[in-house]
This record gives structure tokens, C-alpha cells and sequence, in this order.
């Protein structure tokens, strides 16, 4: 029996060792990106509010909240955790950073509670539990860092058929959105501002990465910054990340941070995991039973979301309620939860 448990624990040794030295550096930069970008929602939440109530609202077009210095910290934090995130990326696989962003929704639930005053119920701190135990799952079971020597060998793999497929589509379904949907319905349901958001995202992404590796290698004495594919993938980041700032902004100025955070979340890694599984061929290194376990550890952290999204206005003791109206901004007042009415309402307001 003892020796049956010690190979059941030198097992779990072997495999926390097997984490490379990049893998480790990627998790460590990942976990600091989100105590920073967790907290940088609550920032630019209280900074959106007080432009807002002197100015026109970002939801509704406004740009009054540049010139409130309360946005701009919560920008600055944001940068910072985007910073440390890039860094990952250049470190670690896409599989491995992107999941651990739900310990930002962690960071942002509990600020929210202290800071916003938007309640947290038990089953949201059960929530952040699961999170936390699917983070660790996906952690111990990520693929190792493929072996690149140059952007180039990123810039063959961004242009084989599969991933030029999947960019296609990502853009033409942005772009949809943008021109269709935006109009009509951004203001009424959020899965607009956070469709564009994380379909973007997922290209954003991948270009971070791509250009991460060339500054690794280029800082490592291989120069990377002579090819015009390094400056491609430059321009790209950009592109993305205004793009996806601005509909964010929307998407925060309209909607409860509760709603924003989870299925900003939910939808951009899951979009990134498949691009990197598309692109990196990160799958292709791994076994089944890996695979399936990291699948496991995702869907435990999007069970902690959805927790964390039912229950975040919900006090204790009171029946489980349907949230039937997310956007804030109807019926002529504003909420600091989301507005949620129970079951037998027959009128969504």
C-alpha cells in the first residue's frame, strides 16, 4: 500500500517537474496578468460611471470618459496586465496562458463586491473555487513550448490553409457583426460587444505570440526585427487591440461588470484555444488522456463563470432567479447589480 501511494505521489512529482523552465515563466507572468487586469476592470468601471454622469456615455457613442484620469488608471493597469500577458505568450502555449485569465474574473468578482458593492453570493465564491481547481488542472496537464527558431517558422505555420480558413471566417463574422448587428442591438444584448471582442481576440492572440517569440529571440541575440512578417504580426496587434478596447469599453459603459467579465471570458478562450490548437498544433504534442483532462479542467473553470454570472445578485437564503434584462440602461435608470427579475414575470422589461 505505502508503495502503491508513494507512486501515486511520485507521479504528481514527476509531473509538476515536468513543467519546463519557459512554461514556468509563462505561468508566473499569466498569474500577474490577471491581478492586474482584474483589477483594471473595476478601475475603468468607476471611471466609465463617473464620465458618464457629466458627459455622453460610452455605450451610447460618448468619448467623455478620456478625459477622466480614473479611466486612464484602470487603462494603465490594464496595459501592464496585457504587458505581462505578452510576455507569457512569447514563454508558454496559448493553451496553458489564456484559461488562467478566469483568475481575473476572481480578482474582478471580489473588487466588485468591496468596490462596486455588487453582491457575492456563496455559490459565487464556490464559483471562484472551481476556477481555481480548473486553472490548477489545466496548469499541470499544458503542453510544453514548441521549439521555434524564428518568426518565420510562425509566419509558415499563420499561412497553411487550415488557420488562413479560420482567420477568414473570424473577420468576415466580425465585420457581420460590426455592420449588421451592432446598430440594432448593441445596446440590448451583449453578445454583440463581446461576440467582436473575443472573435478578434482570438487572432489578437496569435499575433501577440508570434510577436513575442520574435522579441524573445531577438533579445536573445537572434534578430528577428529585419523580417517584414515580424512587423505584419506588429500591425495586426494593433489593429485587434484598438478594436477590441473600444468595443469593451461599450460592452463594460452598458452591461453589469458580472455579465462582461464571464462571458468575455468564456468566449475568448475559447475561441484562442482553438486558434492555437489550429495554428501551434499544440494537440499534436500531447496524448489523449491530457487532452481530455485539460478539456476537463475548462469546462470546470466555465462552471465556475456561470456560477459566478447567476449568482452575483443573489443574497443569502433568497431562490434561485433568471436574469431576463442585462442591459442597465432601460426604463430610464441605472443599476449597480444586474437587474433581475424572478421567474413569473411575464414581461421582460
Amino acid at each position: 500500500m505505502a508503495e502503491s501511494g508513494g507512486g501515486v505521489g511520485g507521479g504528481w512529482r514527476d509531473s509538476y517537474k515536468g513543467m519546463s523552465s519557459d512554461n514556468i515563466k509563462g505561468l508566473v507572468l499569466a498569474i500577474s496578468s490577471s491581478l492586474f487586469i482584474g483589477a483594471s476592470f473595476i478601475v475603468k468601471k468607476k471611471g466609465l460611471k463617473k464620465a458618464g454622469a457629466t458627459g455622453t456615455r460610452a455605450g451610447v457613442g460618448g468619448y467623455s470618459y478620456l478625459y477622466e484620469p480614473l479611466w486612464w488608471i484602470g487603462v494603465t493597469t490594464m496595459l501592464l496586465g496585457e504587458i505581462a500577458n505578452f510576455a507569457a505568450y512569447a514563454f508558454a502555449p496559448a493553451i496553458l496562458v489564456t484559461p488562467l485569465g478566469a483568475l481575473s474574473i476572481i480578482i474582478s468578482a471580489v473588487l466588485a463586491h468591496i468596490i462596486l458593492l455588487e453582491k457575492l453570493h456563496i455559490f459565487g465564491v464556490l464559483g471562484c473555487a472551481l476556477c481555481v481547481v480548473g486553472s490548477t488542472t489545466i496548469v499541470l496537464h499544458a503542453p510544453q513550448e514548441q521549439e521555434i527558431g524564428s518568426v518565420l517558422e510562425v509566419w509558415n505555420l499563420a499561412t497553411e490553409p487550415a488557420f488562413m480558413f479560420y482567420a477568414s471566417l473570424i473577420i468576415g463574422a466580425a465585420v457581420f457583426l460590426i455592420i449588421r448587428y451592432v446598430p440594432q442591438y448593441g445596446q440590448t444584448n451583449v453578445m454583440v460587444y463581446i461576440g467582436i471582442c473575443s472573435l478578434v481576440g482570438s487572432l489578437s492572440v496569435m499575433s501577440v505570440k508570434a510577436l513575442g517569440i520574435a522579441l524573445k529571440l531577438t533579445f536573445s541575440g537572434t534578430n528577428q526585427l529585419f523580417y517584414p512578417q515580424t512587423w505584419v504580426f506588429t500591425l495586426v496587434v494593433l489593429t485587434c487591440v484598438i478594436t477590441q478596447l473600444n468595443y469593451l469599453n461599450k460592452a463594460l459603459d452598458t452591461f453589469n461588470t458580472a455579465i462582461v467579465s464571464p462571458i468575455y471570458y468564456v468566449m475568448f478562450t475559447s475561441l484562442t484555444i482553438l486558434a492555437s490548437v489550429i495554428m501551434f498544433k499544440d494537440w499534436d504534442r500531447q496524448n489523449g488522456t491530457q487532452i481530455v483532462t485539460e478539456m476537463c479542467g475548462f469546462v470546470t473553470i466555465l462552471s465556475g463563470t456561470f456560477l459566478l454570472h447567476r449568482t452575483k445578485d443573489m443574497v443569502e437564503g433568497s431562490p434561485v432567479i433568471l436574469p431576463v434584462r442585462i442591459s442597465k440602461h432601460e426604463d430610464g435608470f441605472e443599476s449597480e447589480g444586474i437587474p433581475l427579475r424572478r421567474q413569473e414575470s411575464l414581461r421582460s422589461p
